[in-house]
Protein backbone atom coordinates (compact mmCIF):
# COMPACT_ATOMS: atom_id res chain seq x y z
CA UNK A 1 0.00 0.00 0.00
CA UNK A 2 1.25 3.47 -0.91
CA UNK A 3 2.62 5.53 1.97
CA UNK A 4 3.27 8.92 0.36
CA UNK A 5 2.22 11.55 -2.12
CA UNK A 6 4.94 13.69 -3.69
CA UNK A 7 4.52 17.38 -4.46
CA UNK A 8 6.79 19.21 -6.87
CA UNK A 9 6.76 22.76 -5.48
CA UNK A 10 8.28 24.75 -8.34
CA UNK A 11 8.78 28.34 -7.18
CA UNK A 12 10.30 31.53 -8.52
CA UNK A 13 13.74 31.10 -7.00
CA UNK A 14 13.87 27.43 -6.03
CA UNK A 15 12.33 24.01 -6.57
CA UNK A 16 11.39 21.55 -3.86
CA UNK A 17 10.15 17.98 -3.80
CA UNK A 18 8.23 17.02 -0.65
CA UNK A 19 6.84 13.63 0.38
CA UNK A 20 3.72 13.78 2.56
CA UNK A 21 2.09 10.91 4.43
CA UNK A 22 -1.67 10.51 4.79
CA UNK A 23 -1.71 12.65 7.95
CA UNK A 24 -0.16 15.53 5.98
CA UNK A 25 3.21 15.17 7.71
CA UNK A 26 6.40 15.89 5.79
CA UNK A 27 8.47 12.71 5.50
CA UNK A 28 11.16 13.97 3.12
CA UNK A 29 12.06 17.23 1.45
CA UNK A 30 14.80 18.43 -0.87
CA UNK A 31 15.24 21.98 -2.16
CA UNK A 32 17.42 23.40 -4.91
CA UNK A 33 17.83 26.99 -6.05
CA UNK A 34 18.32 27.76 -9.73
CA UNK A 35 19.76 30.81 -11.52
CA UNK A 36 17.82 34.02 -11.97
CA UNK A 37 18.62 35.70 -15.29
CA UNK A 38 18.36 39.51 -15.61
CA UNK A 39 19.18 40.47 -19.23
CA UNK A 40 18.10 44.10 -18.71
CA UNK A 41 16.73 46.29 -15.94
CA UNK A 42 13.20 45.12 -15.14
CA UNK A 43 13.58 41.84 -17.05
CA UNK A 44 13.69 38.42 -15.39
CA UNK A 45 14.10 35.03 -17.06
CA UNK A 46 14.59 31.37 -16.16
CA UNK A 47 16.22 28.70 -18.29
CA UNK A 48 13.43 26.10 -18.74
CA UNK A 49 16.02 23.31 -18.75
CA UNK A 50 17.33 24.49 -15.37
CA UNK A 51 13.81 24.13 -14.00
CA UNK A 52 13.38 20.59 -15.34
CA UNK A 53 16.80 19.59 -14.02
CA UNK A 54 16.05 21.02 -10.59
CA UNK A 55 12.77 19.08 -10.47
CA UNK A 56 14.29 15.73 -11.42
CA UNK A 57 17.16 16.20 -8.97
CA UNK A 58 14.85 17.22 -6.11
CA UNK A 59 12.51 14.28 -6.70
CA UNK A 60 15.43 11.84 -6.77
CA UNK A 61 16.94 13.30 -3.60
CA UNK A 62 13.64 13.29 -1.67
CA UNK A 63 12.99 9.67 -2.70
CA UNK A 64 16.50 8.68 -1.61
CA UNK A 65 16.01 10.46 1.71
CA UNK A 66 12.78 8.52 2.40
CA UNK A 67 14.23 5.26 1.01
CA UNK A 68 11.30 5.04 -1.39
CA UNK A 69 10.56 1.65 -2.89
CA UNK A 70 8.31 0.78 -5.81
CA UNK A 71 4.67 1.32 -4.84
CA UNK A 72 5.45 3.66 -1.93
CA UNK A 73 4.32 6.82 -3.76
CA UNK A 74 0.68 6.96 -4.82
CA UNK A 75 0.76 10.11 -6.92
CA UNK A 76 2.62 13.27 -7.83
CA UNK A 77 1.23 16.81 -7.63
CA UNK A 78 2.54 20.07 -9.02
CA UNK A 79 2.30 23.46 -7.32
CA UNK A 80 3.99 26.06 -9.48
CA UNK A 81 4.91 29.70 -9.90
CA UNK A 82 2.14 31.13 -12.07
CA UNK A 83 2.15 33.30 -15.21
CA UNK A 84 5.82 32.54 -15.96
CA UNK A 85 5.71 31.65 -19.66
CA UNK A 86 7.59 29.03 -21.68
CA UNK A 87 7.49 28.50 -25.45
CA UNK A 88 8.90 25.40 -27.10
CA UNK A 89 8.89 23.63 -30.45
CA UNK A 90 6.39 20.85 -31.05
CA UNK A 91 8.85 18.85 -33.20
CA UNK A 92 11.99 19.09 -31.09
CA UNK A 93 10.53 19.64 -27.62
CA UNK A 94 13.22 22.28 -27.05
CA UNK A 95 12.59 25.77 -25.64
CA UNK A 96 12.65 28.59 -28.17
CA UNK A 97 13.51 31.20 -25.54
CA UNK A 98 14.12 31.48 -21.83
CA UNK A 99 10.98 31.50 -19.68
CA UNK A 100 9.68 35.03 -19.10
CA UNK A 101 9.02 35.28 -15.36
CA UNK A 102 5.76 36.58 -13.88
CA UNK A 103 7.35 39.74 -12.45
CA UNK A 104 9.18 40.63 -15.69
CA UNK A 105 8.44 44.18 -16.94
CA UNK A 106 9.53 43.99 -20.62
CA UNK A 107 5.93 43.92 -21.87
CA UNK A 108 5.08 47.48 -20.81
CA UNK A 109 4.78 48.66 -24.42
CA UNK A 110 2.62 45.64 -25.30
CA UNK A 111 0.36 46.47 -22.38
CA UNK A 112 0.11 50.12 -23.41
CA UNK A 113 -0.77 49.13 -26.99
CA UNK A 114 -3.51 46.73 -25.86
CA UNK A 115 -4.99 49.35 -23.53
CA UNK A 116 -4.95 52.13 -26.11
CA UNK A 117 -6.19 49.94 -28.96
CA UNK A 118 -9.62 49.64 -27.32
CA UNK A 119 -11.25 49.48 -23.91
CA UNK A 120 -8.44 50.54 -21.60
CA UNK A 121 -7.04 48.50 -18.74
CA UNK A 122 -10.27 46.53 -18.16
CA UNK A 123 -10.75 45.62 -21.83
CA UNK A 124 -10.83 41.85 -21.11
CA UNK A 125 -11.85 41.89 -17.43
CA UNK A 126 -15.50 40.91 -18.02
CA UNK A 127 -14.38 37.69 -19.71
CA UNK A 128 -11.09 36.82 -18.00
CA UNK A 129 -11.48 38.56 -14.64
CA UNK A 130 -8.11 40.26 -15.16
CA UNK A 131 -6.89 43.77 -16.04
CA UNK A 132 -4.34 44.20 -18.81
CA UNK A 133 -0.98 44.02 -17.03
CA UNK A 134 2.61 42.92 -17.53
CA UNK A 135 1.83 40.25 -14.91
CA UNK A 136 -0.17 37.85 -17.05
CA UNK A 137 0.97 35.21 -19.53
CA UNK A 138 -0.87 36.46 -22.62
CA UNK A 139 1.17 39.66 -22.93
CA UNK A 140 4.39 37.68 -22.47
CA UNK A 141 3.33 35.37 -25.30
CA UNK A 142 2.53 38.34 -27.51
CA UNK A 143 5.92 39.91 -26.74
CA UNK A 144 7.71 36.67 -27.61
CA UNK A 145 5.85 36.43 -30.93
CA UNK A 146 6.66 40.06 -31.76
CA UNK A 147 10.29 40.10 -30.66
CA UNK A 148 11.82 36.62 -31.02
CA UNK A 149 12.14 35.50 -34.69
CA UNK A 150 12.29 31.80 -33.76
CA UNK A 151 8.99 32.08 -31.89
CA UNK A 152 7.30 34.02 -34.68
CA UNK A 153 8.46 31.43 -37.23
CA UNK A 154 7.22 28.54 -35.04
CA UNK A 155 3.82 30.19 -34.66
CA UNK A 156 3.56 30.68 -38.42
CA UNK A 157 4.58 27.06 -39.07
CA UNK A 158 2.14 25.78 -36.40
CA UNK A 159 4.87 24.20 -34.26
CA UNK A 160 4.89 26.64 -31.33
CA UNK A 161 3.67 25.36 -27.97
CA UNK A 162 3.04 27.87 -25.18
CA UNK A 163 2.48 27.10 -21.53
CA UNK A 164 3.10 28.03 -17.95
CA UNK A 165 5.45 26.02 -15.75
CA UNK A 166 2.84 23.34 -15.01
CA UNK A 167 2.46 22.73 -18.75
CA UNK A 168 6.20 22.61 -19.32
CA UNK A 169 6.72 20.12 -16.50
CA UNK A 170 3.87 17.84 -17.59
CA UNK A 171 5.22 17.91 -21.14
CA UNK A 172 8.76 17.05 -20.10
CA UNK A 173 8.08 14.64 -17.23
CA UNK A 174 5.11 12.58 -18.43
CA UNK A 175 4.97 9.68 -20.88
CA UNK A 176 3.72 10.83 -24.29
CA UNK A 177 4.56 14.54 -23.68
CA UNK A 178 1.01 15.83 -23.08
CA UNK A 179 0.31 19.53 -23.71
CA UNK A 180 -1.97 20.36 -20.77
CA UNK A 181 -2.60 22.99 -18.14
CA UNK A 182 -4.91 23.08 -15.15
CA UNK A 183 -7.80 25.49 -14.76
CA UNK A 184 -6.19 27.53 -11.96
CA UNK A 185 -3.04 28.21 -14.00
CA UNK A 186 -5.14 28.79 -17.14
CA UNK A 187 -7.10 31.47 -15.30
CA UNK A 188 -3.86 33.51 -15.13
CA UNK A 189 -3.17 33.62 -18.86
CA UNK A 190 -5.67 36.46 -19.47
CA UNK A 191 -7.07 34.27 -22.26
CA UNK A 192 -9.57 32.02 -20.47
CA UNK A 193 -13.31 32.64 -20.19
CA UNK A 194 -13.94 32.28 -16.46
CA UNK A 195 -17.50 31.09 -16.96
CA UNK A 196 -16.75 28.32 -19.48
CA UNK A 197 -13.29 27.35 -18.24
CA UNK A 198 -12.02 27.31 -21.84
CA UNK A 199 -9.89 29.59 -23.99
CA UNK A 200 -11.84 32.53 -25.37
CA UNK A 201 -11.22 32.75 -29.14
CA UNK A 202 -12.21 36.44 -29.20
CA UNK A 203 -9.69 37.43 -26.54
CA UNK A 204 -6.98 35.20 -28.03
CA UNK A 205 -7.50 36.84 -31.43
CA UNK A 206 -7.48 40.37 -29.98
CA UNK A 207 -4.18 39.76 -28.19
CA UNK A 208 -2.69 37.81 -31.09
CA UNK A 209 -2.10 34.41 -29.50
CA UNK A 210 -3.35 31.48 -31.64
CA UNK A 211 -5.53 29.03 -29.68
CA UNK A 212 -3.74 26.12 -31.38
CA UNK A 213 -0.55 27.05 -29.51
CA UNK A 214 -2.21 26.74 -26.12
CA UNK A 215 -2.50 23.67 -23.86
CA UNK A 216 -5.72 21.79 -23.18
CA UNK A 217 -7.37 22.91 -19.92
CA UNK A 218 -8.02 20.24 -17.29
CA UNK A 219 -9.27 20.19 -13.69
CA UNK A 220 -6.88 20.41 -10.74
CA UNK A 221 -7.33 16.80 -9.65
CA UNK A 222 -7.17 14.08 -12.30
CA UNK A 223 -4.54 11.90 -13.94
CA UNK A 224 -2.65 13.89 -16.60
CA UNK A 225 -0.06 11.22 -17.34
CA UNK A 226 2.57 9.01 -15.73
CA UNK A 227 6.19 9.81 -14.93
CA UNK A 228 8.38 8.72 -17.82
CA UNK A 229 11.58 8.03 -15.90
CA UNK A 230 13.41 8.34 -12.61
CA UNK A 231 12.66 6.76 -9.22
CA UNK A 232 8.94 7.51 -9.63
CA UNK A 233 8.63 6.10 -13.15
CA UNK A 234 5.04 5.02 -13.79
CA UNK A 235 3.57 7.01 -10.89
CA UNK A 236 0.60 9.14 -12.00
CA UNK A 237 0.91 12.92 -12.11
CA UNK A 238 -2.60 13.66 -10.90
CA UNK A 239 -2.67 17.09 -9.26
CA UNK A 240 -1.76 20.51 -10.57
CA UNK A 241 -2.47 23.97 -9.17
CA UNK A 242 -0.92 27.39 -9.33
CA UNK A 243 0.94 27.90 -6.07
CA UNK A 244 -1.56 30.33 -4.54
CA UNK A 245 -4.53 28.11 -5.33
CA UNK A 246 -2.62 25.17 -3.86
CA UNK A 247 -2.02 27.15 -0.66
CA UNK A 248 -5.74 27.91 -0.30
CA UNK A 249 -6.48 24.20 -0.64
CA UNK A 250 -3.67 23.32 1.77
CA UNK A 251 -5.28 25.56 4.37
CA UNK A 252 -8.54 23.66 3.89
CA UNK A 253 -10.13 26.68 2.19
CA UNK A 254 -13.01 24.75 0.63
CA UNK A 255 -15.83 27.04 1.71
CA UNK A 256 -17.08 30.38 0.49
CA UNK A 257 -15.41 33.12 2.53
CA UNK A 258 -12.24 31.16 3.41
CA UNK A 259 -9.19 33.40 2.92
CA UNK A 260 -5.39 32.96 3.06
CA UNK A 261 -2.32 35.07 2.43
CA UNK A 262 0.99 33.61 1.24
CA UNK A 263 4.17 35.55 1.98
CA UNK A 264 6.68 34.31 -0.59
CA UNK A 265 8.73 36.01 -3.31
CA UNK A 266 5.55 37.98 -3.86
CA UNK A 267 2.55 38.14 -1.57
CA UNK A 268 -0.84 36.75 -2.57
CA UNK A 269 -4.18 36.86 -0.79
CA UNK A 270 -6.94 34.61 -2.10
CA UNK A 271 -10.54 34.35 -0.87
CA UNK A 272 -12.84 31.51 -1.94
CA UNK A 273 -16.01 33.12 -3.34
CA UNK A 274 -17.92 29.91 -4.03
CA UNK A 275 -19.38 28.65 -7.30
CA UNK A 276 -20.00 32.05 -8.90
CA UNK A 277 -17.31 34.53 -9.97
CA UNK A 278 -17.35 37.86 -8.11
CA UNK A 279 -16.40 40.83 -10.33
CA UNK A 280 -13.98 43.22 -8.64
CA UNK A 281 -14.48 46.97 -8.64
CA UNK A 282 -11.59 47.56 -6.24
CA UNK A 283 -8.53 46.50 -8.22
CA UNK A 284 -8.53 42.80 -7.34
CA UNK A 285 -8.47 39.80 -9.66
CA UNK A 286 -11.44 37.52 -10.25
CA UNK A 287 -9.92 34.09 -10.61
CA UNK A 288 -10.35 30.35 -10.10
CA UNK A 289 -9.76 28.88 -6.66
CA UNK A 290 -9.81 25.23 -7.79
CA UNK A 291 -11.82 22.47 -9.45
CA UNK A 292 -11.17 19.19 -7.65
CA UNK A 293 -12.00 16.76 -10.43
CA UNK A 294 -13.43 16.75 -13.98
CA UNK A 295 -17.02 16.58 -12.67
CA UNK A 296 -16.49 18.70 -9.55
CA UNK A 297 -17.89 22.23 -9.34
CA UNK A 298 -15.56 25.11 -10.11
CA UNK A 299 -14.74 27.22 -7.06
CA UNK A 300 -13.98 30.87 -7.85
CA UNK A 301 -11.92 33.39 -5.94
CA UNK A 302 -10.84 36.98 -5.48
CA UNK A 303 -7.12 37.64 -5.34
CA UNK A 304 -4.85 40.48 -4.45
CA UNK A 305 -1.32 40.10 -5.81
CA UNK A 306 1.80 41.93 -4.56
CA UNK A 307 4.91 41.69 -6.72
CA UNK A 308 7.65 42.15 -4.12
CA UNK A 309 7.57 40.67 -0.63
CA UNK A 310 10.37 38.16 -0.01
CA UNK A 311 11.99 39.55 -3.16
CA UNK A 312 12.56 42.77 -1.20
CA UNK A 313 14.45 40.84 1.48
CA UNK A 314 16.60 39.34 -1.30
CA UNK A 315 17.26 42.87 -2.58
CA UNK A 316 18.31 43.96 0.91
CA UNK A 317 20.75 41.04 1.00
CA UNK A 318 22.03 40.67 -2.56
CA UNK A 319 21.93 44.24 -3.88
CA UNK A 320 22.45 46.36 -0.77
CA UNK A 321 24.55 44.04 1.40
CA UNK A 322 22.69 45.18 4.53
CA UNK A 323 22.03 41.61 5.64
CA UNK A 324 23.79 38.29 5.04
CA UNK A 325 20.76 36.06 5.65
CA UNK A 326 17.00 36.65 5.47
CA UNK A 327 16.56 36.08 9.20
CA UNK A 328 18.95 38.99 9.88
CA UNK A 329 16.18 41.37 8.78
CA UNK A 330 14.17 40.70 11.93
CA UNK A 331 17.24 40.86 14.16
CA UNK A 332 18.08 44.33 12.86
CA UNK A 333 14.47 45.55 12.88
CA UNK A 334 13.90 44.52 16.51
CA UNK A 335 16.88 46.64 17.61
CA UNK A 336 14.94 49.81 16.74
CA UNK A 337 11.29 48.72 17.01
CA UNK A 338 10.10 51.14 14.32
CA UNK A 339 11.21 52.70 11.05
CA UNK A 340 12.26 56.01 12.54
CA UNK A 341 9.93 57.75 10.09
CA UNK A 342 11.30 55.78 7.10
CA UNK A 343 8.75 54.24 4.73
CA UNK A 344 9.54 51.93 1.82
CA UNK A 345 7.33 51.24 -1.22
CA UNK A 346 8.94 48.19 -2.92
CA UNK A 347 7.63 48.83 -6.44
CA UNK A 348 10.59 47.13 -8.15
CA UNK A 349 8.17 45.64 -10.68
CA UNK A 350 5.65 48.45 -10.42
CA UNK A 351 2.64 48.11 -8.12
CA UNK A 352 0.18 45.26 -8.57
CA UNK A 353 -3.19 45.11 -6.78
CA UNK A 354 -5.04 47.24 -6.05
CA UNK A 355 -3.18 49.97 -7.98
CA UNK A 356 -1.97 48.25 -11.20
CA UNK A 357 0.70 50.85 -11.90
CA UNK A 358 3.50 49.31 -13.97
CA UNK A 359 5.42 52.59 -13.99
CA UNK A 360 5.48 53.10 -10.20
CA UNK A 361 8.98 53.20 -8.74
CA UNK A 362 10.49 51.68 -5.61
CA UNK A 363 11.17 54.46 -3.13
CA UNK A 364 12.20 55.19 0.44
CA UNK A 365 10.55 58.22 2.02
CA UNK A 366 11.52 59.97 5.23
CA UNK A 367 15.23 59.15 5.52
CA UNK A 368 17.26 61.50 7.76
CA UNK A 369 20.77 61.59 9.20
CA UNK A 370 19.26 59.55 12.06
CA UNK A 371 18.31 56.67 9.72
CA UNK A 372 20.30 53.46 10.13
CA UNK A 373 20.41 50.04 8.48
CA UNK A 374 18.14 48.84 11.29
CA UNK A 375 15.48 51.31 10.16
CA UNK A 376 15.84 50.08 6.58
CA UNK A 377 15.28 46.51 7.76
CA UNK A 378 12.17 47.55 9.69
CA UNK A 379 10.81 49.54 6.74
CA UNK A 380 11.24 46.54 4.42
CA UNK A 381 9.20 44.26 6.70
CA UNK A 382 6.59 46.94 7.25
CA UNK A 383 6.20 47.49 3.50
CA UNK A 384 4.96 43.92 3.06
CA UNK A 385 2.47 44.25 5.90
CA UNK A 386 1.24 47.57 4.51
CA UNK A 387 0.66 46.14 1.05
CA UNK A 388 -1.34 43.32 2.61
CA UNK A 389 -3.51 45.92 4.34
CA UNK A 390 -4.18 47.54 0.94
CA UNK A 391 -5.35 44.17 -0.39
CA UNK A 392 -7.55 43.52 2.64
CA UNK A 393 -9.25 46.91 2.29
CA UNK A 394 -9.98 46.24 -1.39
CA UNK A 395 -11.22 42.73 -0.64
CA UNK A 396 -13.60 43.96 2.03
CA UNK A 397 -15.09 46.44 -0.45
CA UNK A 398 -15.64 43.71 -3.06
CA UNK A 399 -16.98 41.14 -0.60
CA UNK A 400 -19.09 43.60 1.36
CA UNK A 401 -17.88 42.33 4.74
CA UNK A 402 -14.64 42.15 6.77
CA UNK A 403 -12.11 39.47 5.85
CA UNK A 404 -11.89 38.15 9.43
CA UNK A 405 -8.99 36.04 10.69
CA UNK A 406 -6.11 35.90 8.23
CA UNK A 407 -4.60 32.46 7.53
CA UNK A 408 -0.97 32.78 6.48
CA UNK A 409 1.87 30.69 5.07
CA UNK A 410 5.12 31.15 3.18
CA UNK A 411 8.73 31.79 4.07
CA UNK A 412 8.28 35.27 5.51
CA UNK A 413 5.83 34.00 8.14
CA UNK A 414 8.84 32.62 10.04
CA UNK A 415 9.41 36.22 11.16
CA UNK A 416 7.54 36.75 14.44
CA UNK A 417 7.97 40.52 14.09
CA UNK A 418 6.47 40.43 10.59
CA UNK A 419 3.42 38.56 11.90
CA UNK A 420 3.06 40.98 14.84
CA UNK A 421 3.23 43.93 12.44
CA UNK A 422 0.61 42.36 10.21
CA UNK A 423 -1.85 41.75 13.04
CA UNK A 424 -1.35 45.28 14.37
CA UNK A 425 -1.75 47.07 11.05
CA UNK A 426 -4.76 44.97 10.01
CA UNK A 427 -6.33 45.02 13.48
CA UNK A 428 -7.11 41.36 12.78
CA UNK A 429 -5.78 38.09 14.26
CA UNK A 430 -3.17 36.44 12.06
CA UNK A 431 -3.13 32.63 12.22
CA UNK A 432 0.06 30.79 11.27
CA UNK A 433 0.17 26.98 11.12
CA UNK A 434 3.14 25.33 12.81
CA UNK A 435 3.62 23.29 9.62
CA UNK A 436 4.30 25.98 6.98
CA UNK A 437 3.98 23.87 3.82
CA UNK A 438 0.43 24.85 2.81
CA UNK A 439 1.33 25.28 -0.88
CA UNK A 440 3.02 21.91 -1.28
CA UNK A 441 0.36 20.20 0.84
CA UNK A 442 -2.37 21.57 -1.45
CA UNK A 443 -0.59 20.24 -4.53
CA UNK A 444 -0.10 16.86 -2.89
CA UNK A 445 -3.71 16.71 -1.70
CA UNK A 446 -5.13 17.35 -5.18
CA UNK A 447 -2.95 14.54 -6.53
CA UNK A 448 -3.82 12.12 -3.76
CA UNK A 449 -7.53 12.87 -4.04
CA UNK A 450 -7.51 11.93 -7.73
CA UNK A 451 -6.16 8.42 -7.03
CA UNK A 452 -7.99 7.68 -3.79
CA UNK A 453 -5.09 8.24 -1.38
CA UNK A 454 -7.51 10.66 0.24
CA UNK A 455 -11.15 9.85 -0.44
CA UNK A 456 -12.99 13.11 0.23
CA UNK A 457 -12.11 16.76 -0.37
CA UNK A 458 -12.89 17.79 3.21
CA UNK A 459 -10.09 15.53 4.47
CA UNK A 460 -7.73 18.41 3.68
CA UNK A 461 -9.12 20.38 6.64
CA UNK A 462 -6.80 20.27 9.59
CA UNK A 463 -3.85 18.61 7.84
CA UNK A 464 -1.67 21.65 8.60
CA UNK A 465 -2.02 20.83 12.31
CA UNK A 466 -1.67 23.23 15.22
CA UNK A 467 -1.48 26.99 14.79
CA UNK A 468 -0.13 30.11 16.48
CA UNK A 469 -2.31 33.21 16.64
CA UNK A 470 -0.91 36.75 16.60
CA UNK A 471 -3.43 39.20 18.06
CA UNK A 472 -3.42 42.96 17.36
CA UNK A 473 -2.08 45.22 20.11
CA UNK A 474 -1.67 48.54 18.29
CA UNK A 475 -3.40 51.73 19.37
CA UNK A 476 -6.08 52.87 16.89
CA UNK A 477 -4.55 56.34 16.44
CA UNK A 478 -1.08 54.87 15.84
CA UNK A 479 -2.60 52.55 13.23
CA UNK A 480 -4.36 55.42 11.51
CA UNK A 481 -1.18 57.51 11.35
CA UNK A 482 0.89 54.58 10.07
CA UNK A 483 -1.58 53.86 7.29
CA UNK A 484 -1.73 57.58 6.39
CA UNK A 485 2.07 57.68 6.17
CA UNK A 486 2.05 54.61 3.92
CA UNK A 487 -0.59 55.94 1.56
CA UNK A 488 1.35 59.16 1.18
CA UNK A 489 4.44 57.18 0.19
CA UNK A 490 2.44 55.13 -2.34
CA UNK A 491 1.19 58.35 -3.93
CA UNK A 492 4.81 59.50 -4.34
CA UNK A 493 5.77 56.14 -5.87
CA UNK A 494 2.94 56.40 -8.39
CA UNK A 495 3.77 60.04 -9.14
CA UNK A 496 6.77 58.67 -11.06
CA UNK A 497 4.19 57.65 -13.71
CA UNK A 498 2.53 60.98 -14.59
CA UNK A 499 0.28 59.42 -17.23
CA UNK A 500 -0.91 56.61 -14.97
CA UNK A 501 -4.61 55.81 -14.74
CA UNK A 502 -4.35 56.32 -10.96
CA UNK A 503 -3.24 59.91 -11.40
CA UNK A 504 -5.87 60.55 -14.05
CA UNK A 505 -8.59 59.30 -11.70
CA UNK A 506 -7.25 61.22 -8.73
CA UNK A 507 -6.37 64.48 -10.43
Amino acid sequence: MAKYVCCIDQGTSSTRAILFDKAGKVQAVHQQEFPQIYPEAGWCEHNPEDIVNSVTECVAAACKQAKVKEGDVAAIGIANQRETTVVWDRNTGKPLHNAVVWLDMRTKDTVTHLKEEAGGQDRFRATTGLPISTYFSAVKMRWLIDNVPEVKEAVQSHTAMFGTIDSWLMYRLCEGNPHLTDISNASRYMLMDLKTGQWCPTVCSAIGVPVECLPEIRSNSEVYGKMAEGPLKGVPVSGSLGDQHAALLGHGGLDKGDCKNTFGTGCFMVANTGEEPVPSTSGLLTTISFKLGPEAPTQYGLEGAIACAGRTIQWLRDNMGIIKDAKDTEVLARKVGDGGGLTMVPAFSGLFAPYWEEQAKAIFVGATLYTTKEHFAYAVLESVAMQTCDICEAMEKDLGHPVGNLLVDGGMTASELMMEMQANLLNTPVIRPDMPEATALGGAFAAGLAVGFWEKADECRGLLGTVKTFNPKMDEEDRFQARKRWKGAVALSIAAAPNSEFNQKNG
